[in-house]
Parts: structure tokens; sequence; C-alpha cells
């Protein structure tokens, strides 16, 4: 995926309605067991406090550079206050929570040894939102979602999305024109009906629907199930290792989109699902398609859980990650399409690399062209080349060119060490090529002037630069081409 798309999603604005807590965790160490009961004895070492459950959807929400503003309920108590001021503030988040005389604000304490949970305590009561609740929280979304490209309900089960309130923020969004992503908690998922989205994970989406979603197929028929059923628009199935299933048959995705996760270490699963719904949420508010959006999301969702505690990721790791992810995929491979091309530049010139391109037929790989690709290499971070087709090599050299068809050329070019990528061109100048791909560095043989290398008004037009590179003397295709037909006839005559 093209890092460019982040940019789109700055300051898109997004509202979340749901459970709202504070997530504390006390890190410290052991050295013994009790002595009273069979259990570790932990000697409180820091502790840190932060946004949870859909304040932590928030957060991740502000860490990608979108607009959020968060719904819900808080206590009258100084942990509700920590969150709907502090916290909300420190992290770029409007905050239009409701205080609610005599309920205490949702605490979750996790107590960690050696980057090891081994004890949770929540804090919380039951809430049951009575009329006047409901009225305060209709007055919240109608004041707020016309100004909005996105809502997201973030149901952790704790009371406060009941079917009446459920019910009346899709309403209410529905009638502003809002997208609606759900990140689920019954087993009835028709309970969303009328929502654009639904993330369940693969335990909520086999109770829901009795598929085993561990396999591509049964995830698949979960997520068919789903809008078939519920009145959802579209559902994303969340596997955790085994990635993500999307069916957004209404959306432009008639067929089950898998999508796998990249290998990485578990840190701490803790907010992931927190991080899939914001991304998904912020990229349909930024007017993406939801395929685009659960393809970034499946990329956040995986540096998350990389991190301890309760983690957002923020657009900068993101472009980061999706510039690695581009260039892994380089290795091995015998030549990229020019879209992808373009995409991979775009991806290593956010991570601060300078793209560099050159192009040729290359029918011959020889000592002078390793040198040339090599000093090539020198002159940028990422070096792209592109070759020409055989129909435009015919059009070029005549119809006994080339001695090797593309594919051959592209597999001995995509070998050499100093070469990161390899695209191919039909036309008979690759101008068209060097406009999608916006090298930094356009390089050529020092036979050439910079006034004649194709495309170098362009390059220098946006502040790039061209590099003549000198030529090994003694290596040319067209000298190797006719040595063997010298001795191919000597042979012969022989």
């Amino acid at each position: 995926m093209d890092s460019r798309i982040l940019s789109t999603l700055r300051g898109a604005r997004v509202a979340v309605l749901g459970d709202v807590m504070l997530d504390r965790f006390v890190y410290g160490s052991v050295s013994r067991i009790s002595p009273e009961a069979p259990i570790p004895v932990l000697l409180k070492g820091r502790e840190e406090r932060m946004l949870g459950g859909a304040a932590n959807v928030a957060r991740n929400l502000a860490a990608l550079g979108g607009a959020p503003v968060l719904i819900g309920v808080v206590g009258e108590d100084a942990d509700g206050a920590l969150v709907s001021g502090a916290l909300c503030t420190e992290a770029g988040i409007k905050d239009a929570t409701v205080t609610l005389p005599g309920y205490p604000t949702i605490v979750k304490t996790r107590f960690v040894c050696d980057n090891q949970q081994i004890m949770r305590l929540d804090a919380e009561d039951a809430l049951s939102p009575d009329s006047g609740l409901r009225a305060a929280l209709e007055t919240q979304l109608n004041t707020i979602l016309p100004d909005m490209g996105a809502l997201v309900l973030s149901d952790y089960g704790k009371g406060l999305l009941s079917p009446e309130v459920v019910q009346m923020a899709i309403a209410a969004a529905r009638a502003a024109g809002v997208p609606v992503i759900v990140d689920p908690k019954v087993k009835d998922l028709s309970l969303y009906a009328g929502a654009t989205l639904v993330t369940p994970n693969a335990k909520e989406a086999g109770l829901a629907t009795g598929e085993d979603v561990t396999t591509n197929a049964g995830a698949a028929a979960a997520a068919r199930s789903i809008v078939a059923s519920t009145g959802i628009e579209a559902a994303l199935v969340t596997r955790g290792p085994q990635g993500m299933t999307l069916f957004a048959p209404d959306r432009g995705q008639p067929d089950p989109l898998h999508l796998p996760t990249r290998a990485r270490r578990v840190f701490d699963v803790s907010g992931a699902g927190d991080t899939v719904v914001a991304t998904v949420a912020l990229m349909v508010a930024a007017g993406q398609s939801l395929a685009e959006a659960a393809t970034l999301a499946n990329q956040a969702a995986g540096l998350v859980v990389a991190k301890p505690g309760t983690a957002a990721v923020t657009a900068a790791e993101l472009a980061a990650d999706l510039a690695e992810a581009l260039a892994s995929e380089v290795s091995g491979a015998r030549a990229v399409s020019v879209a992808d091309a373009a995409l991979r530049a775009e991806s290593w010139r956010a991570a601060g690399l300078k793209v560099g391109f050159a192009n040729g037929c290359f029918d011959l790989i020889h000592p002078g062209h390793v040198k040339l690709l090599e000093r090539a290499r020198a002159t940028c971070d990422r070096l792209i080349v592109a070759l020409n087709t055989d129909a435009s090599v015919q059009r070029l050299k005549g119809p006994d060119r080339p001695l090797q068809d593309e594919h051959s050329r592209a597999a001995v070019m995509a070998a050499i060490r100093s070469v990161d990528l390899v695209t191919h061109f039909d036309e008979d100048t690759p101008l068209e090529l060097i406009a999608q791909i916006k090298p930094d560095v356009l390089i050529k043989g020092a036979d050439y002037t910079v006034e004649t290398v194709v495309g170098s008004d362009l390059v220098l037009g946006w502040g790039g630069d061209v590099a003549l590179i000198p030529l090994e003397e003694g290596h040319s295709t067209t000298r190797i081409v006719g040595r063997a037909d010298g001795t191919l006839k000597t042979e012969l005559q022989g």
C-alpha cells in the first residue's frame, strides 16, 4: 500500500461513542511467594495510566492524525476527571463525555512483572442508560455528527451501548449521512442493523454464525452470513495471527478479501481491536474504500501488538512500516508492475530514502553494466531499473533482438546486488514511467548530456538530480554479439 494514503487521514473527523475506561498498569518485580497463599508477591515499581476502551479508540485516531471526538460516560471522580481532562488533552482528543453522578469511572488495573501480566483487577458498576442519559447522549450526537466523517460504536459490554442507545446512534448517523463502524461485543450482531461495517474478532464471529473462522473458507462464510442476516452492510472478521477477512458486497468488495498478517513478535494484544476499528474509521472518514481501510488496519494491528500496554500506532510508524514491507517484497522478484513500482518509490521517499532510476535494454549483462549499476546505486538509497519490453527492443534494435526475453532479462537484473527493483516499459522512451515514479535521481551513461537524457526536465523540475555515470571501456552488447557471430562462422567453416 502507498504511504501517501496516510496524508489523506490528517484532520479527518471521527466521533467515538462507547464504554470509556481508564487503564492502569502497575509494574513491579517478583522475588518470592506469599507465605499467606500460593501467590506471587509483587514489589511495586512504576505506575502508568492511559486511556482505555472507547477512549483508546479515540487515542488511536489522534495518533494517526485524525481529529476525534469522544462521547461516553465517566464518573464524578478523580479517575473520570483524569480521563476527560488531562489524558484527552494530551492525546489531542476533543472531550464530549457525560459526567454521571454516583457512577464510578471504569478502571482496569493490570499488574505486570517481567513484561507479563500476572493479574488484572476491574473496578466497574453495571450501567443501564435511563431516558435522561440517553437524551444527553443524543444531544451530543446531534450536535457533533454533522461535522464528522464517521462514527465508531466501541462496545465493551459495560452497558452504555444498550439496544436503545445503539439504535438511536445509528439512526442519528444515517440521518446525518455518516458511516457507522462497530466494534461489537454481543452475540446477536443484528443489534447493529443499519451500520456500515462491523468488526467482530474470530471468537465473536464464530459465536454469531456457528462457522469455524480458523480457515479462510470458514471466515468467508462467517462474513457472508453476517452481512446476509444482520442488516449490516459489511463485515471485517479480525483473526489475530491469521489476519483479516473482509466482505463488503455493496462497497466494492463482492468477494471475501483475505489479508494475511506479517510475522511479528507479539508483545501485548491489549487494545489491538481499538487500533483496527480506529484505522478503518479514519480511512472511511477520509473517503477511502473499505478494502484499503482493512489493508491499512491489518498493517497497523501488526504494529500495535508488538508494543507493551494499551498502545497506539502513529502515522510516522505506519509510514515507515509500509515502506519496509514494500521493500522486503522486492527480494527475489523478477519484476513488478509500473503501478507497484510507483507505490514503492513513494513509500521509500516517505521513509526518507532517495530513489534513483535507470533504464535500458540490458540484453546481455556484462561487466560494464555491473559497474554502471554499482555507480548508479552509489547516487541513491534505492535503485529502480526499468527494462524495455521485448516489443520495445525490437522497435529500437531490429527483429533479431532481444537475445533474451524480458522475463529472463528481469531475472538477471533482479539478481544484481545493487538493484532494488525491476520493472518494464513498453514505450520507445521511459518518459511516462519517469513521470509516474518521480525519481530523485535520474541516471544514464556519460555518453549522454543532461539535456539529451529523456525525462531530465521533469526530474530537475521537481528538484531532483541527473547523474551521468562514466562507462567502462571495452564492453558492449553489440561487441559480444559480434564476437559470437564470428566464432560461430569460424566453427561452421571449419
